[in-house]
């Protein structure tokens, strides 16, 4: 723990030289190095208006300010694209993009995303007039003005992300920010060693072409295969149409991925809290 005193913060001198007078002092006693974290700014961001960086590091989970500094001093830490390079920088959280690793820090306190693990059988709908089990019950009241990225089908399972950032929420949802997810489909026959360059040439179905990122057989056993699917298609039931249509009748469908938001080991009907790391990866991959 720092118990160093800042500058400003030292005792009134009474002595030339601006030794520390007053009871208690002596000649020969000395300060105590002031802490890295509590010099001023270099001279480059001396007028910056704002905390101290390592604080809102620290403040946000990264570390104690301690391993802060030293991340800093080890190049690891960038604001809006730039890597800091001195201790004491100030930053504006509201404003200023912070990254760690090159990853984005989401510093926000007022807007929160969550990751759910959809179990099948419920519609992705934050209420239902007919009574059916719905994303707003599991959810409940952990945040106001939650609402679901995109959807899932009523059968499928999986990760679905909830958040009340509303401009999160659009630009992840809509087609032209191009954000990928990943399938497991369980399906029914066996798959040949070329479909994945149909897949990603293009397959027509009835509301158009729709083309694949990537794709990949997982398993096989028995008649039955299980294969990854990676497209950015939105449209009703691509994934099932589109294996259908190539003669892979799905019989069990799973996302595991939101861009780089990724299911992890959540059991069905899990929900968490996206980190800040997680939250500020997705606002980089759509603009923000």
């Amino acid at each position: 723990m720092d118990t160093a005193p800042h500058p400003d913060e030292l005792p009134a001198t009474d002595e030339p030289g601006g030794r520390p007078g007053g009871e208690g002092w002596s000649e020969d006693m000395e300060l105590a190095p002031v802490h890295p974290g509590d010099r001023e700014p270099a001279p480059a961001s001396a007028d910056r208006q704002g905390e101290r960086l390592q604080k809102v590091l620290a403040r946000a989970g990264v570390g104690s300010r301690r391993v802060c500094e030293e991340m800093i001093d080890r190049g690891r830490i960038s604001v809006n694209g730039a890597v800091v390079t001195v201790q004491g920088m100030r930053v504006d959280p509201a404003t200023d993009k912070i990254a760690v690793d090159g990853s984005r820090l989401e510093l926000r306190d007022d807007r929160v995303t969550y990751a759910l693990n959809k179990p099948s059988g419920v519609i992705t709908a934050m209420s239902d007039d007919r009574a059916r089990p719905t994303v707003g019950d599991m959810v409940g009241d952990l945040a106001p003005g939650l609402v679901h990225v995109g959807r899932l089908d009523q059968d499928t399972e999986g990760l679905l992300l909830v958040t009340n950032d509303g401009e999160l929420a659009h630009r992840l949802a809509h087609p032209s920010y191009g954000v990928k997810k990943t399938y497991l489909a369980q399906v029914s026959g066996s798959v040949s060693r070329d479909l994945h360059r149909r897949l990603r040439a293009g397959v027509e179905l009835d509301d158009g072409p729709v083309k694949v990122d990537s794709f990949r057989l997982v398993d096989t056993h028995a008649g039955q295969s299980v294969v990854e699917v990676v497209l950015h298609e939105g449209r009703k039931r691509v994934v099932r149409r589109l294996l259908a249509e190539v003669g892979l009748p799905v019989s069990r469908l799973t996302r595991t991925a939101v861009g780089p938001v990724s299911l992890q080991r959540m059991r069905s009907g899990a929900i968490r809290r996206l980190t800040r790391q997680e939250v500020g990866a997705l606002e980089e991959l759509v603009g923000l």
